[in-house]
């Protein structure tokens, strides 16, 4: 009797847990990954910038595990919708729960909800095609943006805003999302960080990144580009400052976007009346650790202002959830017999995509060592096949997926864009695979 795992997420955390499952289980094991969307891989595909062809090359690997004979992919099944915690362990003899960290944590400021104040995420999801986020929801009309935050996130959505159109042909972005793209009035962006260079979170080769930009001219201010002594800071550190410092003192190539990355700064509100007009900031220091404002304030122009504070996850139906972690209570992976979860939801959002890799490892391993405690387990009584077909789901096959995939190659190849122009919206999806999305909240 095979062991039969449904994993819940497509995403690096998920098909990590199923590869960890083929090579660690001693028996055989069918595994099924579902994911509410048509298609797989998660943030490969919709978190990591178009212009990152290196870090999306990781799908390529991802691809190997869908494709092992033991897995199974079950696109366009939700939870909570299509089906229930319930329905899963009544299918499955474990299930894992992989589902990220899927939205941005808000400032808690006033303003925050006017229009043109805006989730990083969401922005992320337009450019990347995530069909939740239509290519009408950005039109780029405003003049200045400011960016609320230092991590390598914020820097991806300043870097793909700085650049041009045509920089960006190539990639993967929807020609609808292009489109606006070459229509975009911005011109000035601005980075805001509320401490200094040494504590920004983005790596060495992303911040080299922004200063490269062929588009767009790079400035910090002298007073807040950190220590002059840079001995004492760690290697990544020590770059960061040396690279922000330099950019002090370079000259304006009068290029036709500029980008003004700030530090010692918070966001305490967004102003206007009908939508966003300006963010007032106030001068923060650093007192026994602690970032404490000083009294001093500026406000700075702004038609749009998009949070990059950090991600969090979301519950899930009928799956315990701490709402002080933003995470799935857990030891090791287990939540309760029968359920486990990996990757941001088990951890928080912490580390990089191959970390997923060790943390699924340690799930899988909780998983295996507690049924090898339960001698004699009696199989599933359902099966999840039967569940769907009773409900009128029919999920995306792996098979679909790769029909939708080859449309998007074929769909490059006619605009002469790069190897793949992603098709927007779940409707187009279907059409590729030669189905038609049935009615319903989760289509």
């Amino acid at each position: 009797m095979p062991l039969r795992v449904a994993i819940v997420g497509s995403g690096p955390a998920g098909i990590y847990t199923a590869e960890a499952l083929t090579k660690q289980a001693g028996e055989p094991v069918e595994i099924d990954v579902l994911d509410r969307l048509p298609t797989p891989y998660g943030l490969v595909r919709y978190g990591v910038a178009p212009d990152h062809t290196s870090i999306k090359s990781i799908a390529g690997y991802l691809r190997k595990v869908l494709e092992l004979p033991s897995v199974r992919f079950l696109g366009g099944v939700e939870l909570g919708t299509d089906v229930s915690v319930a329905d899963l362990a009544a299918c499955y003899d474990a299930v894992v729960y992989c589902t990220g960290a899927m939205v941005d944590r808000r400032l808690g400021i006033p303003g925050e909800d006017l229009p043109g104040s805006v989730a990083a995420t969401d922005f992320v999801n337009w450019y990347c095609g995530h069909p939740d986020v239509p290519p009408e929801n950005f039109t780029l009309d405003a003049t200045d943006v400011a960016v609320i935050g230092v991590g390598n996130v914020a820097v991806d959505v300043v870097r793909v805003l700085a650049r041009s159109a045509e920089e960006l042909s190539a990639t993967d972005v929807p020609q609808e999302v292009l489109e606006r793209l070459a229509k975009s009035q911005v011109r000035t962006l601005h980075m805001i960080g509320r401490r200094g260079p040494e504590h920004a979170k983005f790596t060495l080769k992303e911040l080299r990144e922004l200063g490269d930009l062929e588009n767009c001219d790079v400035s910090v201010r002298h007073d807040e580009a950190g220590e002059s002594d840079v001995s004492a800071l760690s290697r990544q550190v020590r770059g960061n400052v040396e690279v922000l410092r330099s950019w002090c003192v370079r000259a304006s190539a009068g290029r036709p976007r500029r980008l003004d990355v700030r530090f010692w700064l918070r966001p305490v509100e967004i102003l206007g009346t009908d939508r966003v007009e300006g963010l007032k900031l106030e001068r923060t220091v650093l007192a026994d650790g602690r970032v404490t404002g000083t009294g001093e304030f500026e406000v700075i122009p702004a038609g749009m202002v998009l949070r990059s504070v950090g991600y969090q996850s979301v519950p899930l139906p009928g799956v315990p959830f701490d709402e002080a972690s933003m995470t799935v209570p857990n030891d090791a992976g287990r939540v309760s017999e029968g359920q486990y979860v990996a990757g941001w939801l088990k951890r928080g959002p912490t580390g990089v995509i191959g970390t997923n890799k060790s943390d699924a490892a340690e799930t899988v391993r909780t998983l295996l060592a507690d049924l090898t405690a339960r001698p004699g387990r009696a199989a599933p009584a359902s099966r999840l096949d039967d569940l769907l077909a009773a409900r009128d789901v029919s999920p995306v096959t792996y098979q679909q997926w790769l029909s939708i995939e080859a449309a998007e190659a074929a769909l490059a190849a006619s605009l002469g864009r790069g190897e793949h122009v992603k098709l927007v919206g779940r409707t187009a999806m279907f059409a590729a695979c030669g189905r038609m999305p049935l009615p319903g909240p989760s289509l």
